[in-house]
Protein backbone atom coordinates (compact mmCIF):
# COMPACT_ATOMS: atom_id res chain seq x y z
CA UNK A 1 0.00 0.00 0.00
CA UNK A 2 3.15 2.61 0.83
CA UNK A 3 4.73 1.76 -2.53
CA UNK A 4 1.55 2.80 -4.11
CA UNK A 5 0.94 5.80 -2.37
CA UNK A 6 4.75 6.56 -3.07
CA UNK A 7 3.97 6.02 -6.66
CA UNK A 8 0.69 8.05 -7.40
CA UNK A 9 1.96 10.88 -5.24
CA UNK A 10 5.05 10.53 -8.11
CA UNK A 11 2.50 11.00 -10.96
CA UNK A 12 0.90 13.49 -9.23
CA UNK A 13 4.27 15.80 -8.64
CA UNK A 14 4.98 15.38 -12.20
CA UNK A 15 1.37 16.24 -13.81
CA UNK A 16 1.68 19.19 -11.63
CA UNK A 17 5.30 20.40 -12.89
CA UNK A 18 4.02 19.29 -16.35
CA UNK A 19 1.10 21.69 -16.32
CA UNK A 20 2.63 24.76 -14.88
CA UNK A 21 2.76 27.69 -16.60
CA UNK A 22 5.26 29.50 -14.24
CA UNK A 23 8.30 30.79 -15.53
CA UNK A 24 11.37 31.75 -12.48
CA UNK A 25 11.50 35.37 -12.46
CA UNK A 26 14.87 36.91 -11.74
CA UNK A 27 15.53 37.40 -7.97
CA UNK A 28 14.35 41.13 -7.13
CA UNK A 29 13.40 42.84 -3.96
CA UNK A 30 9.15 41.96 -3.13
CA UNK A 31 6.74 45.00 -3.33
CA UNK A 32 6.89 46.72 -0.34
CA UNK A 33 2.91 46.97 0.45
CA UNK A 34 2.98 43.18 0.90
CA UNK A 35 0.15 42.27 4.11
CA UNK A 36 0.50 38.46 4.58
CA UNK A 37 2.51 36.20 4.25
CA UNK A 38 2.51 32.28 4.44
CA UNK A 39 5.15 30.27 5.01
CA UNK A 40 5.69 26.40 4.93
CA UNK A 41 7.16 23.97 6.96
CA UNK A 42 5.74 20.46 7.96
CA UNK A 43 7.60 17.19 9.35
CA UNK A 44 9.33 17.23 12.17
CA UNK A 45 10.29 19.51 15.36
CA UNK A 46 13.27 20.05 14.10
CA UNK A 47 12.67 20.81 11.08
CA UNK A 48 10.47 23.74 12.37
CA UNK A 49 13.04 24.95 14.57
CA UNK A 50 15.84 25.63 12.03
CA UNK A 51 13.46 27.71 10.22
CA UNK A 52 12.85 30.15 13.32
CA UNK A 53 15.92 31.86 12.35
CA UNK A 54 14.33 33.37 9.05
CA UNK A 55 10.81 34.03 10.55
CA UNK A 56 12.89 36.18 13.12
CA UNK A 57 14.98 37.99 10.46
CA UNK A 58 11.86 38.38 8.28
CA UNK A 59 9.93 40.10 11.47
CA UNK A 60 12.53 42.58 12.60
CA UNK A 61 13.18 43.88 8.68
CA UNK A 62 9.24 43.85 7.21
CA UNK A 63 6.15 45.15 8.26
CA UNK A 64 3.75 42.06 7.15
CA UNK A 65 1.90 39.38 8.86
CA UNK A 66 3.56 35.81 9.20
CA UNK A 67 1.90 33.31 8.84
CA UNK A 68 3.02 29.56 9.53
CA UNK A 69 1.71 26.46 7.67
CA UNK A 70 2.92 23.30 10.13
CA UNK A 71 2.17 20.19 10.68
CA UNK A 72 0.51 18.48 13.71
CA UNK A 73 3.75 16.77 14.72
CA UNK A 74 5.67 20.25 15.07
CA UNK A 75 3.36 23.14 15.51
CA UNK A 76 4.12 23.42 18.94
CA UNK A 77 7.79 24.87 17.86
CA UNK A 78 6.39 27.84 16.89
CA UNK A 79 4.24 28.42 19.76
CA UNK A 80 4.42 31.95 21.42
CA UNK A 81 6.93 33.29 18.87
CA UNK A 82 6.43 36.58 19.32
CA UNK A 83 7.22 36.89 15.33
CA UNK A 84 4.36 34.70 14.07
CA UNK A 85 1.07 35.85 13.66
CA UNK A 86 -0.64 32.68 13.23
CA UNK A 87 -0.05 28.82 12.79
CA UNK A 88 -2.29 26.30 10.77
CA UNK A 89 -2.02 23.04 11.64
CA UNK A 90 -2.49 20.61 8.43
CA UNK A 91 -4.01 17.46 8.77
CA UNK A 92 -3.05 14.47 7.11
CA UNK A 93 -5.53 12.96 4.38
CA UNK A 94 -7.31 14.24 1.65
CA UNK A 95 -9.93 15.70 3.50
CA UNK A 96 -7.34 17.72 5.36
CA UNK A 97 -5.20 18.67 2.48
CA UNK A 98 -8.93 20.11 0.60
CA UNK A 99 -9.38 21.86 4.23
CA UNK A 100 -5.57 23.17 4.30
CA UNK A 101 -5.84 24.46 0.26
CA UNK A 102 -9.10 26.26 1.14
CA UNK A 103 -7.79 28.34 4.11
CA UNK A 104 -4.88 29.18 2.14
CA UNK A 105 -6.65 30.86 -0.53
CA UNK A 106 -9.92 32.39 2.19
CA UNK A 107 -6.79 34.48 3.31
CA UNK A 108 -5.83 35.68 -0.04
CA UNK A 109 -1.52 35.18 0.72
CA UNK A 110 0.26 38.32 -1.09
CA UNK A 111 2.89 35.11 -1.09
CA UNK A 112 3.95 31.88 -0.01
CA UNK A 113 7.68 30.73 1.15
CA UNK A 114 8.28 26.80 0.41
CA UNK A 115 10.72 26.48 3.44
CA UNK A 116 11.31 22.66 2.45
CA UNK A 117 15.08 21.87 1.81
CA UNK A 118 13.75 19.30 -0.38
CA UNK A 119 10.78 18.48 -2.78
CA UNK A 120 7.39 17.73 -0.76
CA UNK A 121 4.50 16.79 -3.12
CA UNK A 122 2.08 17.78 -0.81
CA UNK A 123 4.05 21.19 -0.27
CA UNK A 124 3.70 21.30 -4.39
CA UNK A 125 0.38 20.82 -4.53
CA UNK A 126 -0.53 23.52 -1.94
CA UNK A 127 1.84 25.74 -3.85
CA UNK A 128 0.37 24.87 -7.26
CA UNK A 129 -3.03 25.45 -6.22
CA UNK A 130 -2.68 28.67 -3.97
CA UNK A 131 -3.74 32.28 -5.52
CA UNK A 132 -1.18 33.84 -4.17
CA UNK A 133 0.40 36.39 -6.52
CA UNK A 134 4.35 35.52 -5.16
CA UNK A 135 5.94 32.02 -4.33
CA UNK A 136 9.34 31.60 -3.17
CA UNK A 137 11.39 29.02 -2.53
CA UNK A 138 15.37 27.42 -3.02
CA UNK A 139 15.53 26.06 -6.35
CA UNK A 140 14.66 22.29 -6.44
CA UNK A 141 12.82 20.17 -9.08
CA UNK A 142 10.09 21.30 -8.52
CA UNK A 143 10.92 25.15 -9.56
CA UNK A 144 8.45 25.69 -11.79
CA UNK A 145 5.84 26.12 -9.50
CA UNK A 146 7.53 29.08 -8.14
CA UNK A 147 7.76 32.82 -9.15
CA UNK A 148 11.14 32.74 -7.63
CA UNK A 149 13.48 30.83 -6.37
CA UNK A 150 17.15 31.35 -5.24
CA UNK A 151 20.21 28.75 -5.42
CA UNK A 152 20.54 26.60 -2.71
CA UNK A 153 23.59 26.70 -0.44
CA UNK A 154 25.99 23.28 -1.08
CA UNK A 155 24.96 21.09 2.14
CA UNK A 156 28.27 19.44 2.51
CA UNK A 157 30.00 22.93 3.62
CA UNK A 158 26.68 25.00 4.86
CA UNK A 159 24.90 24.70 8.06
CA UNK A 160 20.66 24.19 7.51
CA UNK A 161 20.14 27.31 9.21
CA UNK A 162 22.40 28.82 6.78
CA UNK A 163 20.44 27.73 3.79
CA UNK A 164 17.01 28.55 4.93
CA UNK A 165 18.43 32.42 5.53
CA UNK A 166 19.16 32.47 1.84
CA UNK A 167 15.06 32.67 1.62
CA UNK A 168 15.86 36.47 2.87
CA UNK A 169 17.51 37.13 -0.32
CA UNK A 170 13.92 36.77 -2.18
CA UNK A 171 12.79 39.35 -0.05
CA UNK A 172 15.70 41.53 -0.29
CA UNK A 173 18.33 40.92 -2.72
CA UNK A 174 20.95 43.33 -0.75
CA UNK A 175 20.02 41.73 2.92
CA UNK A 176 23.15 41.63 5.39
CA UNK A 177 21.78 39.29 7.85
CA UNK A 178 23.59 39.67 11.17
CA UNK A 179 24.11 35.89 13.20
CA UNK A 180 20.66 34.60 13.90
CA UNK A 181 19.76 32.05 16.38
CA UNK A 182 17.35 29.47 16.82
CA UNK A 183 14.12 30.38 18.66
CA UNK A 184 11.87 29.35 21.05
CA UNK A 185 9.55 30.33 23.78
CA UNK A 186 8.35 28.87 26.68
CA UNK A 187 6.20 30.82 29.02
CA UNK A 188 6.71 32.57 32.54
CA UNK A 189 4.39 29.79 33.85
CA UNK A 190 6.19 27.21 32.40
CA UNK A 191 9.94 28.46 33.50
CA UNK A 192 8.57 29.10 37.14
CA UNK A 193 7.29 25.28 37.15
CA UNK A 194 10.59 23.88 36.04
CA UNK A 195 12.49 26.60 38.86
CA UNK A 196 10.27 25.35 41.44
CA UNK A 197 11.01 21.15 40.69
CA UNK A 198 14.80 22.22 40.65
CA UNK A 199 14.55 24.06 43.59
CA UNK A 200 12.89 20.99 45.22
CA UNK A 201 14.76 18.37 43.87
CA UNK A 202 18.11 19.58 44.21
CA UNK A 203 19.63 21.20 47.40
CA UNK A 204 22.71 23.88 46.62
CA UNK A 205 23.40 25.57 43.67
CA UNK A 206 25.52 23.62 41.40
CA UNK A 207 26.63 22.48 38.07
CA UNK A 208 23.70 21.34 36.45
CA UNK A 209 24.11 18.63 33.73
CA UNK A 210 21.36 17.03 31.43
CA UNK A 211 21.30 13.75 30.09
CA UNK A 212 18.69 13.41 27.33
CA UNK A 213 18.27 9.74 26.25
CA UNK A 214 15.50 10.25 23.64
CA UNK A 215 16.47 10.66 19.59
CA UNK A 216 13.26 9.90 18.62
CA UNK A 217 14.82 6.93 16.30
CA UNK A 218 15.70 3.43 16.98
CA UNK A 219 18.54 4.00 15.29
CA UNK A 220 20.35 6.51 17.33
CA UNK A 221 19.14 5.25 21.16
CA UNK A 222 22.91 4.64 22.39
CA UNK A 223 21.42 1.13 24.69
CA UNK A 224 20.45 1.38 28.21
CA UNK A 225 23.87 -0.36 29.16
CA UNK A 226 25.56 2.45 27.58
CA UNK A 227 23.60 5.19 29.35
CA UNK A 228 24.18 3.61 32.59
CA UNK A 229 27.79 3.90 32.16
CA UNK A 230 27.51 7.75 31.09
CA UNK A 231 25.01 8.11 34.46
CA UNK A 232 28.02 6.45 36.81
CA UNK A 233 30.50 8.80 34.75
CA UNK A 234 28.95 11.94 35.26
CA UNK A 235 27.86 11.12 39.12
CA UNK A 236 31.88 11.05 39.81
CA UNK A 237 31.67 14.77 39.76
CA UNK A 238 30.49 17.72 42.25
CA UNK A 239 27.43 18.21 40.14
CA UNK A 240 23.52 18.23 39.71
CA UNK A 241 22.23 15.74 37.42
CA UNK A 242 18.90 15.21 35.36
CA UNK A 243 17.84 12.90 33.27
CA UNK A 244 15.67 14.24 30.31
CA UNK A 245 13.23 11.74 27.51
CA UNK A 246 10.03 11.83 25.57
CA UNK A 247 7.06 10.75 27.02
CA UNK A 248 7.75 7.50 24.71
CA UNK A 249 10.92 6.57 26.54
CA UNK A 250 9.36 7.29 30.00
CA UNK A 251 9.76 3.71 30.78
CA UNK A 252 13.20 3.49 30.16
CA UNK A 253 13.52 7.01 31.79
CA UNK A 254 11.92 5.60 35.01
CA UNK A 255 14.59 2.75 35.19
CA UNK A 256 17.76 4.66 34.95
CA UNK A 257 16.15 7.06 37.57
CA UNK A 258 15.53 4.76 39.90
CA UNK A 259 18.44 2.22 40.16
CA UNK A 260 21.41 5.16 40.33
CA UNK A 261 18.89 7.29 42.77
CA UNK A 262 18.92 10.42 39.91
CA UNK A 263 15.85 12.68 39.13
CA UNK A 264 14.38 12.65 35.91
CA UNK A 265 12.00 15.09 34.03
CA UNK A 266 9.67 14.55 30.90
CA UNK A 267 6.63 16.50 29.96
CA UNK A 268 4.00 15.92 26.93
CA UNK A 269 4.61 20.03 26.37
CA UNK A 270 7.67 20.16 23.94
CA UNK A 271 7.78 24.25 25.11
CA UNK A 272 8.26 23.45 29.07
CA UNK A 273 10.73 21.00 27.59
CA UNK A 274 12.60 23.65 26.57
CA UNK A 275 12.40 25.24 30.06
CA UNK A 276 13.96 22.77 31.88
CA UNK A 277 16.72 22.69 29.01
CA UNK A 278 17.10 26.58 29.71
CA UNK A 279 18.05 25.91 33.10
CA UNK A 280 21.19 23.39 32.08
CA UNK A 281 24.70 24.51 32.06
CA UNK A 282 25.73 21.41 29.73
CA UNK A 283 23.47 18.71 28.05
CA UNK A 284 24.22 15.54 26.64
CA UNK A 285 22.32 14.16 23.91
CA UNK A 286 22.35 11.93 20.91
CA UNK A 287 20.73 13.96 17.41
CA UNK A 288 17.11 15.13 17.46
CA UNK A 289 15.62 18.17 18.13
CA UNK A 290 16.82 18.78 21.68
CA UNK A 291 20.14 20.04 19.65
CA UNK A 292 18.26 22.90 18.90
CA UNK A 293 16.87 23.93 22.38
CA UNK A 294 20.65 23.80 23.03
CA UNK A 295 21.33 26.05 20.38
CA UNK A 296 18.20 28.45 21.33
CA UNK A 297 19.55 28.86 24.95
CA UNK A 298 23.27 28.75 24.15
CA UNK A 299 23.91 25.86 26.48
CA UNK A 300 27.35 24.48 25.91
CA UNK A 301 26.56 20.75 24.28
CA UNK A 302 28.17 17.30 23.67
CA UNK A 303 26.04 15.24 20.72
CA UNK A 304 26.12 11.87 19.36
CA UNK A 305 25.29 11.68 15.66
CA UNK A 306 24.89 9.41 12.95
CA UNK A 307 26.00 10.62 9.79
CA UNK A 308 25.46 7.91 7.21
CA UNK A 309 25.69 7.60 3.20
CA UNK A 310 25.71 11.55 3.10
CA UNK A 311 27.89 14.53 2.97
CA UNK A 312 25.80 16.64 4.51
CA UNK A 313 26.78 19.03 7.31
CA UNK A 314 25.38 17.64 10.07
CA UNK A 315 22.43 19.75 11.99
CA UNK A 316 24.99 20.64 14.97
CA UNK A 317 23.81 23.25 17.58
CA UNK A 318 24.50 26.65 15.74
CA UNK A 319 26.27 29.68 17.35
CA UNK A 320 26.45 27.20 20.45
CA UNK A 321 29.65 25.51 22.08
CA UNK A 322 29.51 21.81 21.36
CA UNK A 323 31.50 18.80 20.92
CA UNK A 324 30.26 15.80 19.42
CA UNK A 325 30.98 11.81 18.02
CA UNK A 326 29.47 11.38 14.74
CA UNK A 327 29.50 7.90 13.61
CA UNK A 328 29.37 7.21 9.38
CA UNK A 329 27.59 3.75 10.34
CA UNK A 330 23.90 3.54 10.17
CA UNK A 331 23.33 3.56 13.99
CA UNK A 332 25.44 3.31 17.12
CA UNK A 333 25.45 -0.16 17.73
CA UNK A 334 29.31 -0.03 17.50
CA UNK A 335 29.77 3.44 19.08
CA UNK A 336 31.57 2.03 22.38
CA UNK A 337 31.33 4.14 25.91
CA UNK A 338 35.30 4.25 25.84
CA UNK A 339 35.37 6.08 22.45
CA UNK A 340 32.75 8.87 23.48
CA UNK A 341 34.52 9.45 27.34
CA UNK A 342 37.74 10.20 25.50
CA UNK A 343 35.88 13.09 24.04
CA UNK A 344 33.49 13.88 26.66
CA UNK A 345 35.26 13.87 29.73
CA UNK A 346 37.92 17.28 29.01
CA UNK A 347 35.08 18.79 27.84
CA UNK A 348 32.81 18.48 30.33
CA UNK A 349 35.69 18.93 33.05
CA UNK A 350 36.36 22.60 31.30
CA UNK A 351 32.70 23.80 31.68
CA UNK A 352 32.79 22.88 35.22
CA UNK A 353 35.87 24.25 35.71
CA UNK A 354 34.42 27.59 34.08
CA UNK A 355 31.42 27.36 35.96
CA UNK A 356 33.42 26.78 39.23
CA UNK A 357 35.46 29.94 38.66
CA UNK A 358 32.64 31.81 37.57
Amino acid sequence: MKKLEIFLKGIVFRLMILLSRRRVAKVKPVPANFEKVLFVRLNRIGDALVTTPLIKYLSENFNFEIHILADRKNFFAFKNNPAVDKIIVFQKGIKGIMETLKQINKRQYDCIVDMHDDVSTTVSYFIASSNAKYKFALEKENHKLFTHTIKKLDPSEHHVVERNLELIKLFNPKAEVSEKNIAIYPTEEELDKVERIIEKNFNKPRFFAGINISAGNVARFWSVERYEQLIQFFLQYDINLILLSSPADVETLDYLSDKYEVHSFFTKSFTEFSAMISKLDFLFTPDTSTVHLASAFKIPMFGLYVKYNTDNVIWYPYQTEYEAIVTEEPNFNNLSFEEVITKLKPFLERKHEEYSNS
